[in-house]
């Protein structure tokens, strides 16, 4: 959709210059606390099944992708102590901010997966899912914002994801696809905004 593409456009750029400042102190900070990079990468898959790198900003150790799972639960020990705060208010998401610019993204859609677990979505739902930009929110974002502290009272974590949490976050994301429109999205960004804040 042309004026959603605008919209994000419009939304991510005004987004980075008035965010500058709280980026680069983010940076710093995150530079002060632990040794490694300030941004973090990792493959995922967006539109079209088509991979790309996402963006935030790292909240754990530099080494954590070979100290543990994939998923984060509870209170991880690779979590640094710049990383609890910024996961805790979602503020480690402001980088793909960049990825929205740059088209990989979008505002408001599913959010992106890593291979793996996207390899396990019933075919239909992964078609669907996958026809629009993976997106920063959507509703299975807000509806599972404690899904590390979820994870963490499962006697196996990753089999919980798998078996209980991914399915309803992606049938989440399949009404999201078939519903979509600007005003749900403008509604989605709002109860997001307002869910950090509380």
């Amino acid at each position: 959709m042309l004026i959603k593409r605008l919209f994000d456009l419009l939304a991510a750029g005004l987004g980075l210059a008035l965010l500058s400042p709280l980026l680069l102190l983010i940076a710093v900070w995150i530079k002060l606390d632990s040794p490694g990079p300030v941004l973090f990468r990792q493959q995922r898959v967006g539109q079209g099944g088509r991979l790309f790198d996402i963006h935030k900003f790292r909240s754990m150790r530099a080494d954590a992708p070979g100290l543990g799972p994939q998923i984060t639960v509870g209170a991880d020990v690779r979590i640094t102590a710049a990383g609890r705060w910024l996961r805790a208010s979602k503020l480690d998401e402001l980088p793909q901010l960049w990825d929205v610019l740059r088209g990989a993204m979008s505002l408001v859609g599913p959010r992106p997966e890593v291979p793996r677990y996207v390899a396990l979505y019933p075919a239909e739902l992964r078609e669907l899912v996958l026809s629009v930009r993976p997106g920063i929110t959507d509703i299975a974002s807000i509806e599972y914002r404690d899904e590390s502290r979820l994870l963490a009272q499962a006697a196996d974590p990753e089999r919980c994801y798998i078996e209980q949490v991914m399915p309803a976050k992606l049938a989440l994301a399949a009404r999201y696809v078939r519903t979509r429109s600007l005003w749900l999205d403008l509604r989605l960004i709002g109860r997001t905004l307002a869910a950090i804040l509380r």
